[in-house]
């Protein structure tokens, strides 16, 4: 018998309940002890609770509290439920309009130049090692079948959630790597859902035209170049607007309620949600009403942002792993020094020392939310098995607990990343 509204929310409230409380207590032991970002422990903390671990035992009258056979996002299939799931995307996209918030916009664009240098090289190298090492080890039958195309549009994104909120934690969000960094970042995910819509049509068509390809790239490129611009031109606008407002909270909910409206727009014209937030966000962090915002936004940051990083932590089925777990680990390390080389050399064309282009490389190297959304879209639409799923989450995890802890010592070296 499927359970009731009443139900569905008790269940919610109880996992928001203990998913907080494991957030703040893992997050408290990699800070305080561990010395290293809190974001690290509300990911472990995740994996601890969720349905594959202790989430997945029967507490009696409520059964497993975590698990869950559910689907979002287009059929994605996860393991926990749909509400939930939907809890941490909101979450997702007040963590990336609270970076956007906090990125200087003169350097943002002062810096798109290399940006695109950094992210173009940041998707290529690690898109050509996952098909290469996909039919190395027999997976899939060719360079051009959808499972070796797929498995390197995985490779391609940059989690800007993650980077975002280790910069973040350190305070160099508006340093010239952090903003080159969050800058290819969006465009890395622009470029990986171009690649997740071309061979998701392979698979479904056996082929795609190159006038299709280009219709869609252009689309959804066209739109995020016209979202940037239109929010620019708005936003001293929006600012005396919000301003005006003299209702207590009546700012903060406002510009959440533009957050959300970029982001469904976003995802309307085939982007990610998360970058539509992150525009607004940088549209705005020039004017008074960013100022303002800084406390109120803060405190909902913190209140719903270790939710998703918990929640990706729950999607780690370590068992799946285990039939593929060679294949996993070399995956895991040529996706590393995919996006270090690919991401970091460019960084050296473009005025960066060596210090520099080691930060961008590794800033540059989490997976995160889009990773995941792509291997979900690719489970859910039979061009990858479990297995792969598997090995995607691994890399996904892999690359994002190693992220942080090689950024922080990397960027608290106050030396000058740019060359002289």
């Amino acid at each position: 018998m499927e359970a009731g509204p009443t139900e569905l929310v008790t269940r919610l409230v109880y996992q928001l309940a203990i998913i907080l409380f494991a957030a703040k207590l893992g997050g408290e032991i990699f800070e305080r002890i561990l010395k290293q970002p809190p974001v690290l422990g509300e990911l472990l903390a995740g994996v601890a609770i969720g349905p594959f671990a202790l989430g997945g035992l029967d507490l009696g009258g409520l059964g497993p509290l975590f698990l869950h056979a559910g689907s979002a996002g287009g059929g994605f299939s996860i393991p926990v439920s749909p509400e939930l799931w939907a809890f941490a995307q909101v979450a997702a996209i007040v963590l990336l309009f609270s970076a956007g918030l906090e990125t200087d916009l003169v350097q943002f664009l002062r810096y798109a130049g290399p940006a695109a240098l950094v992210a173009l090289g940041g998707v290529v190298v690690p898109f050509a090692l996952g098909v290469a090492a996909t039919v190395a080890f027999g997976i899939s039958g060719g360079f051009l079948s959808p499972e070796a195309l797929f498995m390197g549009a995985i490779m391609a994104p940059t989690s800007v959630g993650i980077t975002a909120r280790v910069l973040a934690d350190i305070k160099r969000l508006d340093a010239p790597e952090g903003v080159t960094i969050l800058a290819a970042g969006v465009l890395d995910d622009v470029l990986a859902i171009l690649a997740l819509t071309f061979v998701a049509g392979i698979s479904a068509a056996g082929s795609i035209s190159v006038t299709h390809l280009l219709a869609v790239g252009g689309k959804a490129l066209g739109f995020w170049v016209a979202l940037m611009v239109l929010g620019i031109l708005l936003s001293r606008y929006i600012s005396r607007f919000l301003m005006s407002f003299r209702v207590s909270g009546a700012r903060v909910s406002l510009a959440l309620a533009l957050a959300f409206l970029f982001s469904g727009l976003a995802e309307s014209f085939g982007l990610a949600m998360i970058i539509g937030a992150y525009t607004i966000g940088l549209a705005l962090s020039h004017t008074e009403l960013a100022r303002s915002l800084a406390r109120p936004v803060a405190a909902v940051y913190h209140f719903m942002v270790p939710i998703f990083f918990v929640v990706m932590g729950m999607l780690v089925d370590i068992p799946a792993i285990g039939g593929v777990l060679v294949f996993g680990i070399v995956f895991s390390v040529l996706a590393i020094l995919g996006k270090v080389l690919g991401s970091g050399l460019p960084a050296l064309g473009v005025g960066f020392n060596r210090t520099g282009a080691g930060r961008i490389g590794i800033g540059m190297l989490p997976r995160g939310e889009v990773a995941l959304i792509i291997a979900g879209a690719g489970l859910a639409r039979g061009i990858i098995g479990v297995d792969l799923f598997g090995v995607s989450i691994m890399m996904t995890f892999v690359t994002t607990l190693l992220a942080p802890m090689i950024m922080v010592p990397l960027f608290r070296n106050r030396a000058s990343g740019r060359r002289a």
